[in-house]
């Protein structure tokens, strides 16, 4: 049972810290290439969108995975709780609030993950229009 302790504590957490960090690092990069690139300079307003899409998918997948990962840590949390219940022979309420609340953490930490994904993917894919209408302006399309 330390093992699932351990997977929900660190393996759980872990990962949506990794894709966090994952998610944030792709919207720098893309953040800063928007602001550097020149749209004119494409030949087309579809070989344009490709390069300014590029890797935008990451945080997208991150944002609509993330709340699901931390329900799965929750998930495993709260078995943990009834089987430890069950093999102890104990019943104590705090005990049992204690190992639910404890469990519920993952959740939390999946919709703190999540929520600024949304946020970023939306700022740029508006930042992604912006550039491409730009596009069609000056290339009268």
């Amino acid at each position: 049972m330390d093992v699932l302790t351990h997977l929900v504590d660190y393996g759980i957490i872990g990962l949506l810290v990794v894709l966090s960090i994952w998610a944030l690092a792709v919207a720098v990069e893309r953040w800063l290439y928007y602001r550097r690139v020149t749209p004119h300079l494409f030949e087309n307003v579809q070989t344009l969108e490709i390069a300014l899409t590029k890797r935008l998918v990451v945080i997208g997948t991150v944002a609509a995975n993330a709340p699901y990962i931390g329900l799965l840590g929750t998930v495993l949390g709260i078995m943990l709780t009834f089987h430890t219940m069950g093999t102890s022979g104990t019943m104590a309420v705090s005990a049992i609030m204690v190992g639910l609340s404890l469990a519920l953490k993952a959740t939390a930490i999946g919709l703190l993950v999540a929520i600024p994904c949304v946020v970023l993917n939306n700022i740029l894919r508006r930042r992604v229009s912006e550039l491409l209408t730009l596009y069609k302006v000056q290339h009268g399309a």
